[in-house]
């Protein structure tokens, strides 16, 4: 039964033109344990802990959760109905190319391919907590130079596991999967137990609180604009459930296992983001000693009240191992979309190449790590620079999965959908999906400080315009010259046209041997 799975997603990978070349041993429930520990809902919650009550405070926090659940689902669902037809490590840009109009094939993909931002959030934001809670208790002084090497350490770590330990992989996503739902689980119960007193239901839901400035944006705008903006950080948590897709090509019976991988990833990080963080604002012991905590952590800070230092240290060991298993998984998912680009020329050949011992894209691991590195480097100089990084891949990341949804809304016809379908309802799905994208994108760019300055302003704007600069510019100037998308010369050759002799895919096609696709060069 296993076996003729297996065969089922070779040849339905085969009929998007690729060979299998990665080693497909996951399950749904491995698939499901990737895009639930990148999404890690300690991890977003715990490191932007300190955003949500200064932008709106308990209140938004726990409303906005909610809300934020219930629209990133949309995004799920319309991202699930297109795994099921298109299971390939590409993921979204391969999606673009597949469901674009002829002839816009690969500017779709070209477009859609850019993001490299996440991993650096995620395994930076644990360096930030290993650096803080070391303060705890002790005389160790956190610098900018000593988080970068913690930094640098971490994502060694990463890449030597994801390169070596593809079969550990599995077992450590078994981990992940224990960790992120009875660990957390415990973990916010083991809070609500032990707190001293409780906030009231009031406080946890209707309370409202600007910490934007001594004149904040509630006051220069309004609440509503406080709100809005707070409402960010759990969208930013709730951010990675694409890595179902890109591990497709691993997984057993993927055009159903990875559909649902998605699926479930937001649903079950809803359920126990929702519970962590109530159980946090329940167990706030003095509201204003938090905001302003000296460890300038406050869920550090709600421990250590609760706690004392032995057991907060204890508790953040949890999550930091939480933080490195998402950073871990963070970066399998990335470098196999660099592999799926690279194998589509659209990074240098040299990254197209998948290690024959160990069954894992070495090359692309060690691009996704350097990548990640560098773009923490500003936050040797600015932590603002380095906010925009973490900015531009919450927006980027959302953009790619709005990218083809918007595609297949729009040009329905070249949407052929796999078994995971949703019917009648596939369309207003994807409009209230991309409705949602472009609303947070927006939200995403505007200031959150005031007054405004060089060193308050919300970069992010600009970040989001190199990066949009770049994929246009650079495909009008030379990438439309050589760059084809996603090749489909396997299904060329299981048709028996000997794809390397010069104008053989032209003539299987006139022949109509060969679906008509794109001129791929061998």
């Amino acid at each position: 039964m296993e076996t003729s799975r297996i065969d089922h997603d070779e040849d339905r990978l085969a009929e998007l033109g690729y060979k299998q070349e990665l080693r497909r041993d996951w399950s749904m429930l491995h698939n499901f344990g990737v895009s639930f520990s990148i999404i890690s809902v300690i991890t977003g919650i715990v490191t932007l802990f300190q955003y949500g009550l200064m932008t709106g405070g308990p209140g938004v926090m726990s409303v906005g959760w909610i809300v934020v659940s219930f629209f990133t689902l949309f995004v799920g669902l319309g991202m699930a109905e297109i795994v099921s037809a298109v299971p390939t490590s590409g993921g979204p840009y391969f999606w673009a190319a597949i469901l674009a109009p002829p002839g816009k094939e690969a500017f779709a993909s070209w477009i859609t391919g850019w993001q490299v931002a996440v991993t650096t959030g995620i395994t930076f934001g644990l360096a930030n907590l290993i650096s803080v809670t070391a303060t705890v208790g002790t005389t160790y002084a956190p610098t900018a130079a000593r988080t970068i090497g913690i930094y640098a350490a971490l994502l060694i770590s990463h890449g030597v596991v994801n390169s070596f330990g593809v079969h550990i992989l599995r077992f450590l996503n078994n981990s992940s999967i224990v960790l992120h739902s009875i660990g957390v689980a415990c973990f916010a119960i083991a809070i609500l137990a032990k707190a001293p007193s409780h906030q009231s239901a009031r406080f946890v839901f209707a309370k409202f609180y600007d910490g934007t400035g001594e004149v904040g944006w509630s006051v220069r705008a309004s609440p509503a604009y406080v709100a809005v903006c707070g409402v960010l950080m759990s969208q930013y948590t709730i951010t990675g459930f694409d890595a179902s897709a890109h591990l497709s090509e691993e997984t057993l019976n993927a055009s159903w296992s990875a559909p649902l991988g998605v699926l479930m990833s937001v649903g079950v990080s809803a359920v126990f983001g929702f519970f962590l963080i109530v159980s946090l604002l329940f167990s706030i012991q003095d509201f204003d000693k938090t905001v302003d905590s000296e460890v300038e952590q406050p869920v550090v800070q709600i421990l250590i009240d609760i706690f004392g230092n032995d057991g907060a240290i204890v508790l953040m060991v949890l999550v930091m191992v939480c933080v490195w298993h998402c950073g871990l998984f963070s970066m399998t998912s990335n470098s196999r979309m660099m592999y799926g680009f690279s194998r589509d020329r659209g990074l240098p050949s040299f990254f197209n190449n998948v290690d024959a011992r160990f069954k894992s894209p070495i090359r692309t691991i060690w691009l996704a790590a350097t990548l990640s590195f560098c773009l923490a480097l500003p936050s040797l100089g600015s932590a603002v620079a380095f906010s925009a990084a973490t900015s531009i891949a919450t927006i980027g990341l959302y953009i790619s999965y709005g990218i083809p949804i918007l595609i297949g809304l729009l040009y329905p016809s070249n949407f052929r959908r796999g078994p995971f379908r949703l019917g009648p309802l596939s369309k207003p799905v994807a409009v209230v999906a991309v409705l949602w994208i472009c609303f947070i994108s927006v939200v995403f760019c505007l200031p959150t400080a005031n007054p405004v300055t060089d060193q308050t302003l919300n970069y992010t704007p600009v970040a989001v315009g190199i990066v949009a600069t770049w994929a246009f510019g650079s495909w009008f100037l030379w990438a439309r010259n050589w760059f084809t998308g996603p090749v489909r010369q396997i299904a060329a050759e299981r048709l028996g046209v000997d794809v390397a002799e010069p104008g053989a895919l032209e003539e299987a096609e006139a022949r109509g041997i060969l679906p008509k696709g794109q001129d791929i060069k061998i």
